[in-house]
């Protein structure tokens, strides 16, 4: 082999489209929130290698087709910049809302506590800040995708297991369309599955190490409210028809709300505390919910939030535990490769989970083209490529891992001197280039939203791999 186009690209999914900390919906009580999937991370990946020129790339995807499920979900100059680079972004941005202000409130009052505005996204970033349907994003992923003639989709195939991580990776999967298992080789294995990653399991395993998962002692409900159900109400009109996007903040809880589908539907997230998943003894990460039980969870907050809550069908209430893991002693062995929830999954707090996920796999693209000719067969060249992945990337994911949970920490404050110094600088809106919710911090969005994780690999690579043993 002499051309780095011809290595096969093997990408591991996992289920239905639908993440674990990002906003999704789809009420019942099967656990289908199972993390990145061949869902931003996958499709991310196997567009990025397609673009870069690879011919062969195979996504190995657990359900039958790539039916997008999901609620709101929020699109940040940094992922923009991505997704035009992939050539998909025009598609998305047709039903995108480009998000002009926040507004955080006091969630028992409606009372605002600061109002930041966001009018120039575009022109200090080159790339707008846009909210939309989970099923917008997938789709203009998905359809980039399939105007690729590399990229092979492989339904109802689950990864049973790694039989070997390299030279040359080889996997052991399950079609529900034959028999028996059967086994794959490829040059380089990606695996995009989630935040219950098997790949990860194995790896680690294998290696004598382990993934520890950090309880985060929180839940969250998923709502999607319709112009139809709103329309009665002026105050809950103003919200879906403005560009902005609402927190309303309480002790140990907060819900986020904004406008998606060309302003059609309302997108609300919660965060609260965790009851119903943490005397559970396995890992199930999504409930049945009750009504009653989600006004009891938000009694405390003003009546514009219980109007809201009221319109959710009774059945219709689904409740997601929030998971993360503490931060992995590596995400490579052999030529394998771990990306997205996999290995660095967060709180939604920062609204960067999808995108992390797609940075990873333009990341890699860029990484992998990048192996000498001389140097395909090589497998030390190939491991300590995708080390210079992990390398640039861990750094720059764990700080906003961290800066998430911090968010969600400070947004919760109960009385006390620490929520009064808190509602201080919300009172400042921005003005000092600090605000307690990071999201809306502009020194937070400056250094997410400035960074271009393609140019920095097009920046570093020779240097970091060189400083590799």
């Amino acid at each position: 082999m002499t051309d780095f186009r011809d290595l096969r690209i093997a990408i591991i999914g996992a289920g239905k489209l639908t993440r674990a900390n990002d906003v999704s919906t789809s009420p019942g009580t099967e656990d289908t929130d199972v993390g990145d999937h061949a869902g931003m991370g996958g499709l991310g990946t196997a567009l990025a290698f397609a673009k870069k020129g690879f011919k062969n790339i195979n996504v190995y995807e657990t359900a039958s087709n790539l039916g997008f499920v999901g609620a709101g979900i929020q699109m940040p100059p940094n992922v923009v910049r991505i997704l035009d680079h992939l050539g998909c972004w025009e598609e998305i941005e047709k039903e995108a809302t480009d998000v002009k202000e926040t507004s955080i409130r006091q969630g028992s009052t409606d009372e605002e506590l600061a109002h930041v505005s966001m009018p120039d996204m575009r022109e200090k970033y080159g790339f707008p800040h846009c909210t939309g349907h989970r099923s917008s994003l997938a789709g203009g992923l998905y359809n980039g995708c399939l105007k690729e003639p590399a990229i092979k989709f492989n339904f109802v195939t689950s990864l049973v297991k790694v039989l070997s991580w390299g030279p040359k990776p080889r996997i052991l999967l399950k079609s529900r369309a034959q028999d028996e298992p059967f086994e794959v080789e490829a040059d380089i294995l990606l695996a995009s599955d989630g935040i219950k990653s098997v790949t990860r399991t194995q790896m680690l395993s294998e290696l004598g190490l382990t993934s520890e998962e950090e309880d985060t002692g929180q839940a969250a409900y998923r709502i999607m409210l319709h112009r139809d159900q709103m329309k009665g109400d002026p105050e809950m009109l103003a919200l879906l028809d403005c560009d902005t996007v609402v927190r309303w903040i309480g002790e140990r809880r907060h819900i986020i709300a904004y406008p998606v589908s060309g302003h059609t539907i309302y997108n609300l997230s919660t965060a609260h505390p965790d009851t119903n998943f943490a005397g559970a003894t396995n890992a199930t990460y999504t409930t049945r919910g009750e009504k009653k039980a989600m006004f009891e969870v938000f009694g405390t907050f003003c009546p514009l939030v219980h109007r809201m809550l009221d319109l959710v069908p009774e059945g219709e209430v689904c409740e997601w535990k929030l998971r993360i893991h503490k931060t992995l002693p590596t995400w490579v062995h052999g030529s394998a490769a771990l990306l997205g929830d996999a290995c660095h999954a967060t709180l939604p707090h920062l609204s960067q989970g999808a995108a992390m996920a797609i940075e990873d796999g333009a990341v890699l693209a860029e990484c992998v083209s990048r192996i000498p000719a001389n140097k395909l067969n090589n497998p030390e060249t190939v491991t300590k490529t995708l080390k210079v992945f992990e390398m640039l990337r861990k750094p720059y994911t764990s700080t906003l891992v961290d800066l998430a949970s911090h968010s969600g920490r400070v947004l919760h404050l109960g009385e006390g001197k620490a929520k009064e110094e808190r509602d201080r600088l919300f009172r400042d809106n921005g003005k000092s280039g600090v605000v307690p919710d990071k999201w809306a911090s502009p020194d937070v969005q400056k250094m997410i939203y400035s960074h271009d994780c393609v140019k920095e690999v097009i920046e570093k690579f020779d240097e970091v791999f060189a400083s590799i043993a």
